[in-house]
């Protein structure tokens, strides 16, 4: 990737500067984590039995904890590692909820835990093609962020996405009970499928109308599926959230109370009420007879 200055319309080509230390990218992160990733930050250098966990946080809208790892090294195995991490938190749970309530000083139980959703992200300058293939599974809890810098303290940070085509880890064989197979049965990562499954064909095309309707709104909206909604996000945040029924679709819009104006009155504030996704308006649809309109409420959280 390519960085510039634009100086009175003339292009500056900005020079990497590449991190010295593992160091240097870990306090950056653990600095700046609700901005980066929209995560609670937990603990730093967390060792639990003979290892050492560099960062340790907690997603609030997936109610899990994230483990993240800082590489410079290009040779290792993100695969073993990221495995054995996550078994480490499966089997050691008290623990890793002992240490968020003494580090935010909070009450977190148990129950309140979605464990399904447990995740460990590998930040690092580059991942080598062997890394990125080995984790290229639609289904697996692993996910590799790329972080440059650059002049002029420009820093980039870079998801690397899945191919569309990923397979699901669990056509690779593995020993049963082995560290791979517990992930694999426990870990779950949610996408458009598993919300689509089961549903009927006027369902499943009424999300359609709405998720492109939604992405024609801007070229920076991304779908991030959670456990009980598939979220559109622009950066970190939510801007509408869309639960798939039998008949119809709920669709959560990411405003405050008070910060939409809807003149047809078709959503409901459920500011007071309890429910999944963020924002405070709530609607349901059954068919596209209002889906320009609806998308003239989502423009103005954009």
């Amino acid at each position: 990737m390519q960085i510039f200055s634009n100086k009175k319309q003339s292009l500056i080509l900005l020079k990497e500067k590449p991190f010295k230390l593992e160091k240097e990218i870990q306090t950056l992160f653990e600095n700046n984590l609700e901005m980066i990733g929209n995560l609670t930050f937990v603990k730093s250098e967390f060792r639990i039995k003979d290892y050492r966990i560099d960062t340790l946080a907690y997603d609030e809208e997936s109610k899990s904890f994230v483990i993240i790892e800082y590489k410079r090294d290009r040779n290792l195995s993100v695969i073993d590692q990221g495995v054995t991490y996550l078994n480490l938190m499966l089997d050691y749970q008290a623990d890793f909820i002992v240490e968020y309530n003494e580090s935010c000083q909070a009450n977190l139980k148990r129950n309140e835990i979605d464990w399904s959703q447990s995740k460990i992200i590998f930040v690092s300058p580059a991942f080598t093609d062997y890394q990125k293939q080995s984790t290229n599974f639609k289904d697996l809890a692993i996910e590799l962020w790329e972080i440059k810098r650059f002049e002029n303290d420009m820093i980039t940070i870079n998801p690397i996405k899945r191919s569309k085509s990923a397979p699901s880890i669990k056509q690779i064989q593995h020993t049963q009970n082995s560290p791979l197979d517990k992930v694999t049965k426990e870990l779950i990562v949610y996408d458009e499928d598993t919300h689509l499954k089961d549903k009927n064909d006027e369902v499943s095309e009424l999300y359609d109308s709405f998720k492109n309707a939604i992405l024609a709104l801007s070229a920076d909206i991304e779908i991030y599926p959670k456990k009980l909604y598939i979220a559109f996000k622009k950066g970190k945040n939510n801007i509408v959230s869309i639960h798939l029924q039998n008949r119809s679709l709920k669709l959560w819009l990411n405003a405050k109370k008070g910060n939409l104006d809807d003149p047809k009155k078709l959503t409901k504030d459920v500011s007071n009420v309890g429910h999944w996704a963020t924002g405070d308006y709530e609607l349901t649809v059954s068919d596209t007879n209002n889906l320009e309109y609806i998308m003239s409420l989502v423009k103005q959280i954009l």
